[in-house]
């Protein structure tokens, strides 16, 4: 924060340590506003992302109220461009800074600013009309200091505090699903057996999409890697659909059995 006291206490949401966070869940977007576009049932589409924050000690250019320069952002997990399917980013800074809420209409979505202490920010995820109506609340703790304060301070390792996270939009409209299908910040799951995908929307120039994504950051040395996460979180979604799928036709053969137990029963009176 700017003015107000340092906290070195963790926000109850983060974890004990200022390494990556996995929280390997899976925030379902609500999608009820009524689209013309046909909804798609049984279809899933998922939008990794990672959230955090990056803080630099000043060393001996440090003051009394700054110590640190930082950075919070809302990123793709590999470094994609979020802009395919988010439109705006709000992030609510200390009430100590000047204008403290800070809104990002187009990515790359982050914040840089400095001070001297620890606080939470709360960060709301817009997203396209095409995509959710809803947005999406998160909450991060800007963390200053290295969690072995007695250590000497390095003004060129930064204390990077991310975490991942996989939203999902249940039963998508045909057009977000065509408008997306081909771009690297989502993940399409396999599609229900005789489902066509839309035709392709076509792709805006290279050279556009690419000041979305954050591949050539200047942090992004320091960025986490979320690539293990994942897979595994691909794997437990694949997981699910396999288990649905056997519930289903254990519940169809049940309905199958009944009447066929039935006609023994009376054949065998």
């Amino acid at each position: 924060m700017n003015n107000s006291s340092s906290s070195k206490k963790q926000s109850p949401d983060q974890p004990e340590t200022s390494g990556p966070t996995f929280k390997s869940q899976r925030t379902k977007m609500d999608t009820e506003k009524k689209i013309l576009n046909k909804k798609l049932k049984d279809v899933e589409i998922s939008c990794p992302i990672v959230y955090g924050s990056m803080a630099f000690w000043l060393g001996k250019k440090a003051s009394e109220y700054q110590s640190h320069k930082w950075t919070v952002y809302v990123r793709g997990a590999m470094n994609e461009d979020l802009g395919v399917v988010v439109k705006r980013v709000v992030f609510q800074l200390h009430s100590s800074f000047n204008s403290p809420t800070r809104v990002l209409e187009s990515p790359p979505f982050e914040v840089s600013e400095a001070g001297w202490g620890e606080f939470e920010i709360a960060i709301t995820l817009y997203f396209h009309s095409d995509v959710c109506d809803k947005p999406l609340n998160l909450y991060h703790h800007l963390k200053l200091y290295p969690e072995d304060e007695s250590g000497p301070m390095s003004t060129k390792k930064p204390v990077v505090m991310e975490t991942y996270d996989e939203i999902v939009f249940p039963e998508p409209s045909e057009g977000f699903l065509a408008r997306v299908q081909n771009h690297p910040a989502v993940t399409l799951p396999r599609l229900p057996i005789g489902f066509t995908l839309p035709p392709p929307v076509p792709v805006e120039d290279a050279s556009r999409r690419k000041r979305g994504d954050t591949k050539d950051h200047p942090l992004s040395q320091w960025f986490m890697n979320f690539s293990e996460a994942d897979e595994l979180l691909q794997l437990a979604a694949a997981r699910q659909q396999v288990q649905a799928h056997i519930a289903k036709l254990k519940r169809q053969i049940s309905v199958i059995d009944g009447p066929h137990q039935q006609l023994k029963s009376i054949s065998d009176q």
